[in-house]
């Protein structure tokens, strides 16, 4: 049975988006962020599947399966991935000359849940913050990989839903990278009844 991390690059304030539901925090880092990179691909060994929101897909293939991209250390890894994405409106979902994500048109929770009997290993979702929130509001996030950037932006939308269940995250890990990169993982578990 897999397990579900959701991977998300947050702002030193908290924000995995702005104001207008958009990720541009990550253009305003100055510098290399190659260390990172490495340890992204060292990690994505583990990694089976990606799944992806209908906007996150749209950021997605107009970059990692285009020769833009093919000089990027992670391009590889992350093209070899099984792909799913979420989508209602979508009726196909194509990865440039390589083979089509899955399309995931039906109800997402039950659909994550078959994902995760499918794959032996983890299952990652990147962005893709209204289905990462069902997904948490379901119980179905095992992990959170959370990147914080040096950049503040002052508004935005957050990881974690408002109305989440109180919970408490174990620290797995933190590890700092090139160009002020923090990583934090943590696991997910209840909090304790009272």
């Amino acid at each position: 049975m897999g397990h579900l991390v959701v991977q998300q690059f947050v702002t030193l304030d908290g924000f995995a988006a702005n104001l207008d539901n958009e990720f541009t925090a990550y253009e305003l880092l100055d510098g290399r962020t190659d260390e990172f990179d490495r340890s992204q691909v060292a990690w994505l060994d583990g990694v089976d599947a990606m799944v992806l929101g209908a906007n996150t897909y749209r950021m997605f293939v107009g970059y990692w399966p285009t020769p833009e991209a093919a000089d990027e250390v992670i391009t590889g890894p992350l093209n070899a991935l099984r792909r799913h994405v979420f989508s209602r409106t979508l009726s196909h979902a194509p990865w440039g000359d390589l083979p089509a994500a899955t399309l995931e048109s039906g109800d997402a929770v039950e659909a994550i849940r078959r994902i995760k009997a499918e794959n032996a290993g983890i299952v990652v979702l990147w962005g893709s913050l209204s289905l990462s929130r069902a997904f948490f509001a379901a119980g179905e996030v095992d992990e959170v990989r959370l990147v914080v950037m040096p950049v503040v932006i002052g508004a935005g939308r957050g990881v974690f839903p408002a109305d989440t269940d109180p919970a408490v995250l174990d620290l797995r890990g933190a590890r700092s990278f090139d160009d002020g990169l923090v990583e934090l993982h943590y696991a997910l578990r209840a909090a304790p009844e009272w």
